[in-house]
C-alpha cells in the first residue's frame, strides 16, 4: 500500500496503535526488527500515513498479542483511513470524538472556536461546564462527573505555545447558566484570560451568528480540519472544499465582530 497523506482519521488510527505498541514494552525500533521491518515503515504507520498491506497489519498486530475486540476496531480504522472525513456516531456519556479531538487539539498550531450556544469548552470553568451537565437532558445525574471530568481536561490544551481565536455570539454572555453567579464568575475568568497574549477573543453582535458551532483547527505539518458536534454524532472535515468554506464562514465573522478591545468592554460593562 502507497504511502498518503494523513487524514483524521489516520491520525486516531495511529495514535491507538501507538497505545497498542507503548502496552507491549517494546519500542517502535525492537517491534519494527521482529517484524521485519524497516523503521520507518512502522513510523509512517503509527504517523496515520499507511505504507502496509492489509496482511502485514494482521501480522503487526498478532505480534502485540491484540484482543479479538480491539483487532476489530484497529481493523476497521486501517481499512478506512485513506477516507478523507469522518463522520463519528455515538451512545456513550465520554463518545469518541472528545478523545479524537483532544489528540487534534493537542496537534494543533492554531486553534479558531465559534461558539453561538454557551462558553467553548476550552474557556468554561468548572462550576459552568458542571451547570450544563446538570440542566442537559442527555447527560444522566451518574454520567455527570465524567462530562464535566472531560471538559476539564480540555482546558489543559490552552497554552501559550499555539494560538487561540474565540468567536463568540453575543446573547452567550447574556444566557444565565446554572445561576447568575456562575455566570459572572466565567465572565471573570473570561477577562483573566484575555490577559495572555495568545488568546483573542471577539463578539459577534446579536443577529450577526451565520451558522452552527465549529471549530478550525490549524497544523504545523498536516491540513486544517474542521470540528463540528452534534447531539449524537461529531463530524471531522478536512477535505480542501469543505476546509474553505468554514474558512470563508470565519472571514465573514471578522468583518463583523467587534474588535478585541470593544469585546473586552463590553464583557467588563456586563459584570461590573
Amino acid at each position: 500500500m502507497p504511502k498518503r497523506v494523513s487524514t483524521v482519521l489516520g491520525r486516531e488510527f495511529g495514535e491507538r496503535l501507538r497505545e497498542m505498541i507503548a502496552r507491549t514494552g517494546m519500542k517502535e525500533a525492537e517491534l519494527a526488527r521482529r517484524l521485519g521491518w524497516e523503521h520507518a515503515k512502522l513510523s509512517d504507520l503509527v504517523n496515520g500515513k499507511g505504507g502496509t498491506s492489509l496482511e502485514e497489519f494482521a501480522f503487526l498486530l498478532g505480534v502485540c498479542g491484540v484482543k479479538p475486540d480491539e483487532f476489530q476496531y484497529l481493523k476497521g480504522l486501517f481499512l478506512e483511513s485513506r477516507e478523507k472525513g469522518w463522520l463519528q456516531v455515538y451512545e456513550s456519556v465520554l463518545p469518541p470524538h472528545v478523545r479524537t479531538l483532544i489528540l487534534h487539539e493537542r496537534l494543533a498550531k492554531e486553534i479558531v472556536h465559534w461558539s453561538s450556544l454557551f462558553i467553548s469548552g476550552l474557556l468554561q470553568i468548572e462550576p459552568y461546564a458542571r451547570a450544563l451537565a446538570e440542566d442537559s437532558p442527555f447527560v444522566e445525574d451518574e454520567n455527570i462527573w465524567e462530562w464535566v471530568a472531560a471538559r476539564t481536561e480540555r482546558r489543559g490544551i490552552v497554552a501559550g505555545h499555539k494560538k487561540f481565536v474565540f468567536y463568540l455570539y453575543e446573547p452567550v454572555l447574556h444566557s444565565p447558566v446554572g445561576s447568575d453567579a456562575v455566570l459572572r464568575a466565567q465572565l471573570h475568568e473570561l477577562l483573566r484570560m484575555l490577559v495572555r497574549p495568545y488568546i483573542t477573543l471577539r463578539v459577534l453582535p446579536a443577529g450577526r451568528a451565520l451558522t452552527s458551532d465549529f471549530t478550525l483547527l490549524k497544523f504545523e505539518k498536516y491540513e486544517p480540519v474542521v470540528f463540528e458536534g452534534g447531539l449524537n454524532s461529531a463530524l471531522f472535515l478536512d477535505d480542501k472544499a469543505s476546509v474553505s468554506l468554514y474558512q470563508d464562514a470565519l472571514k465573514m465573522m471578522d468583518r463583523v465582530a467587534l474588535g478585541k478591545e470593544e469585546s473586552r468592554e463590553l464583557i467588563t460593562s456586563i459584570v461590573s
